[in-house]
């Protein structure tokens, strides 16, 4: 059986988002294929989070398109996924919550406990499966929540500031969560404020203030010299 064609490239073609009167996207175009993580960049209020959401579909642009290189249909399942900044736990285990996830997905009763059990494996969380998920840390948590969405095998994986309001060492291990999914072929696409994070994960960047993309480059490129005043002023902690 032929491998299914790639979701990839993702094509974001001059969009716009207002919602109150007020412009918060203004006439983005980016594409973005696979390899490469990419880290949206920029300072709070810069519509980072929205732009993500209009990517993963829970937004619907109110001009401009968003378009995959192949449809995913309704009813079939979706290759893609999210985690948000603070992941909704539900009030079962965390084996339970990733099995969960993949019972809505349609996956069938004698693959979903197997498949959740390796997802846990494979983000250090064997040793809790049968733990409550809500009085796991922060940080547990959120591996929990990568783990809920890497058992589903997305090709891409959206991540809305996945440390934030971590402490240091769960920081490191969520980090290390994110760069292992990362490679074995998953496309990262992370938003987030932190140049720490940025610096660590991305392969390229993409800084948005305002609502505009002001620059798209290697991440090594940009946090050596910015060609931007704004990215410029950023990258030096004058513009929060």
């Amino acid at each position: 059986m032929n491998a299914p064609a790639s979701l990839l490239p993702l094509r974001i073609e001059d969009v716009c988002f207002e919602a109150g009167g007020h412009r918060i996207i203004e006439g983005v175009s980016l594409e973005m294929g696979a390899g490469a993580r990419t880290v949206i960049l920029g300072p709070n209020g810069a519509g980072k989070s929205v732009l993500l959401r209009i990517c993963h579909g829970l937004l619907a642009p109110t001009s401009g398109r968003v378009t995959w290189n192949v449809s995913q249909p309704a009813g079939g399942r979706r290759r893609q996924a999210m985690v948000f900044q603070r992941p909704v736990m539900l009030r079962r285990s965390a084996l339970a919550n990733v099995a969960y996830g993949l019972k809505l997905a349609g996956m069938e009763r004698h693959e979903r406990q197997a498949r959740a059990q390796r997802a846990l494996d494979d983000l250090g969380l064997a040793h809790l499966a049968g733990r409550s998920a809500r009085v796991l840390s922060g940080g547990e948590q959120q591996r929990l929540a990568l783990a809920r969405a890497w058992a589903l095998e997305p090709e891409v994986l959206f991540l809305d500031e996945p440390t934030a309001n971590l402490d240091p060492g769960a920081t490191g291990e969520v980090e290390a969560a994110i760069a292992n999914i990362g490679a074995t072929g998953t496309k990262i696409i992370m938003v987030t404020h932190d140049l720490g994070a940025a610096k660590r994960l991305a392969d390229e960047i993409v800084f948005l203030h305002n609502g505009r993309v002001l620059e798209r480059t290697d991440a090594r490129r940009f946090f050596n010299g910015p060609a931007s005043r704004e990215a410029a002023a950023f990258v030096q902690g004058e513009l929060l």
